[in-house]
């Protein structure tokens, strides 16, 4: 038996669930952890809400509320919509419980102990309208890096890039709007920089996910200090007895994965009784550490939080991290704030818990992002569940008990279909195994329906119903092998739709054993009784899936009238002043220590300058050399990597996130406008 403590990432209470939150990091958890228990290994699922930071304060203070009134309400609701979707947390918790603060100081504590942290004074923005520093995620400007214009003042989320302060590009305050400045404070600093060998080595130990294992790679290469304070009042208070720390929290990506711990202490003192049950679970090097979240959290999961633990020392590192990407919603992106989602508990209340489960498990992004299309998810839902599967299992249970006395026949003989059958039962049963321990809980479904649609096709071409009169014998063996493809269905199938399996296998007259028991063949099963069945599964309805198209484009279009009245347009005239030109690329090279830096001589028809543009992931230097490219000519001077940047480059970006340059259709001379 395998120990395994799997984490799901820890949601802001700042909102509901919706349909994007479950498919990346919550349902591909709660099927993983539902196989792993039914196939008898030891597995605690864990969870709570973070109810610390910016995204907290931020929303407090847009409904009027304190930030306590505000995650008391959505933890309630949270909770709520987990439950009602089926996701099974052994123990859900919060950020806000005393034995986390008490737990996040100690951490804090013992980093500062062993001299990983350190303090200094470090320029911060500052909004004069309201007199506060602000939080990183209170800014917004531009990204130096590749130019989005709504990059936070600690990260941009297109690129992923770190950004320190000063370095974002015309920054404006998230609360007022008002242009902010930059004040000295001081903060506390980890010394990320000194792991940088140990995080190389441990990342580059690990199979992950090739996009999450490259873009932790990318990251240990730039990686810098990082402060873990902040100036906010609401938060775990820095716990040192020194006049610099009054009125500064800890970070919340600091002490939100501490969050993983203390919930777990949690669960052993109050689900288990045992206030020692939590340890080896962090302590033992032979527990799998499994965290699920979504690719938004990669940095801080595969970097900052194995740095954290590697410099307490008493703590397992995390084993596994599969990240999966984003869902956007009939072809838009998701968004809570906006009110453009599927929310949990509307989809759950429509479909039913195991249609909802199942219709976003068909668009797990594992690899890339995914589009969930309520007519193409609830279609193939009617056509795979419910269809396929549920009339296998209603036409093989109503045959046995009609014709059959409701006892599973014996097998006396069997013929090469039913062997061919069973052979690839046993081989899907082998390769779901395989995915699934690779974290491919879509592709295991599909394997699954697969297999379905193979017994469906037996059963048919077998025709029973025919054999029952012109061969009794052998309509007994056909339905004795398609009760054994049903049993090994129903342990594929359970981790997805478990309340619908679990009514099937009191059909079947099944405990609720293991995993093995349940995909072997087992010929006891002839002459056991089964129960009176019911179809497991109702269709959704066409109408039900006009209404969904008709409601979700009513939100949509409320998101474009939103928009279109709040996106502030810029005159003609500020459009003007931005000089866009037409550069000839005469040098590039590489800026030492850096792994996307570029440094690029270019020529601007009357003069040459020094661009830094972050493409060195991308382009080898000497595949830039004579491109013309698009700069703006007239932005401000910045220092990057102590090479002056006169200049900026445009780019556009691929799927993947990857700059794309922007380059002129046909040769014309360096320093040709463009307008």
């Amino acid at each position: 038996m395998k120990r395994y403590l799997v984490t799901s990432a820890l949601p802001y209470a700042n909102g509901p669930i919706h349909i994007g939150h479950l498919a990346g990091a919550y349902l591909p958890a709660d099927i993983f952890t539902r196989h792993l228990r039914l196939r008898g290994e030891d597995v605690l699922h864990i969870c709570g809400t973070d109810e610390h930071g910016v995204a907290i304060t931020l929303k407090a203070l847009q409904e009027g509320i304190s930030p306590k009134e505000l995650v008391d309400k959505y933890y309630e609701r949270i909770k709520s919509d987990f439950e009602k979707f089926g996701i099974d947390f052994d123990h859900f918790s919060r950020t806000s419980r005393p034995l986390h603060h008490k737990n996040a100081q100690s951490f804090f504590l013992k980093l500062h102990e062993k001299g990983h942290l350190y303090k200094n004074v470090m320029r911060q923005y500052y909004d004069p309208k309201i007199g506060k520093f602000l939080p990183d995620r209170y800014v917004v400007g531009i990204c130096p890096y590749c130019g989005h214009t709504d990059a936070k003042g600690d990260q941009c989320e297109k690129c992923g890039r770190q950004i320190e302060p000063g370095e974002l590009v015309d920054p404006k305050s998230a609360l007022t709007g008002e242009a902010v400045v930059l004040k000295e404070t001081v903060h506390w600093f980890f010394r990320l920089s000194q792991l940088k060998d140990r995080l190389r080595e441990y990342v580059g130990s690990k199979n992950w996910k090739p996009f999450v294992k490259e873009f932790a790679l990318s990251w240990v290469e730039e990686l810098r200090d990082r402060a873990i304070t902040r100036d906010l009042d609401w938060g775990v208070p820095v716990p040192l007895d020194d006049p610099d720390a009054k009125g500064k929290v800890l970070y919340v990506w600091f002490d939100a994965p501490i969050g993983y711990i203390s919930a777990t202490m949690e669960w052993a003192e109050k689900v288990k009784g045992d206030m020692e049950a939590w340890k080896p679970y962090w302590l033992d090097p032979d527990t799998r550490l499994v965290h699920f979240i979504g690719k938004d959290n990669i940095v801080f999961h595969t970097i900052v939080w194995p740095a954290m633990l590697m410099a307490h020392g008493d703590y397992i590192l995390p084993t596994d991290i599969p990240a999966n990407a984003f869902l956007n919603l009939q072809g838009r992106k998701l968004s809570t704030s906006k009110g453009y989602a599927i929310w949990a508990d509307e989809l759950v209340e429509s479909l039913g818990q195991d249609l909802a489960r199942y219709s976003v498990a068909l668009y797990i992004p594992e690899k890339n992002d995914s589009d969930f299309n309520v007519r193409e998810a609830f279609t193939r839902t009617n056509a795979e569940l419910v269809d396929n599967f549920g009339n296998f299992a209603q036409r093989v249970l109503s045959f046995i008990n009609r014709y059959m006395g409701g006892v599973v026949p014996i097998a006396k003989e069997f013929e090469a279909a039913d062997r061919d059958l069973m052979t690839k039962a046993k081989e899907t049963v082998n390769r779901y195994l395989k995915l699934m321990n690779n974290y491919d809980i879509r592709l295991a479904l599909r394997e699954t329906i697969n297999l379905s649609a193979e017994a469906n096709r037996y059963y048919e071409h077998q025709a029973p119903w025919r054999l029952r009169k012109e061969n009794p014998e052998r309509a007994k063996t056909v339905l004795h092998v398609a009760y054994h493809i049903l049993k090994v269905l129903s342990a594929l199938l359970y981790p997805y739709v478990p309340k619908s399996i679990e009514i099937l296998w009191n059909y079947m007259n099944l405990p609720k054993t293991d995993f093995n028991f349940l995909t072997s063949y087992e010929p006891d099963i002839g002459g056991m009784p089964i129960k009176e069945s019911k179809p497991l599964y109702r269709k959704v309805e066409e109408k039900t899936v006009r209404a969904w198209e008709k409601e979700l484009n009513r939100r949509a279009k409320a998101i474009e009238t939103t928009t279109k009245e709040d996106e502030p347009r810029i005159k003609y005239e500020d459009f003007a002043r931005v000089k866009l030109k037409v550069a000839k690329i005469l040098e590039a090279e590489r800026i030492p220590k850096t792994d996307k830096l570029l440094k690029l001589t270019i020529d601007l028809g009357d003069e040459r300058r020094t661009l830094v543009a972050g493409l060195g992931h991308v382009y080898e230097p000497k595949d830039l050399v004579g491109k013309l490219i698009v700069v703006v000519a007239n932005l401000q001077r910045k220092k990057l990597r102590g090479v002056v940047s006169d200049g900026m480059l445009l780019a556009a970006h691929d799927e993947k996130g990857r700059p794309v340059l922007l380059t002129v259709e046909r040769e014309v001379p360096p320093g040709s406008d463009i307008s």
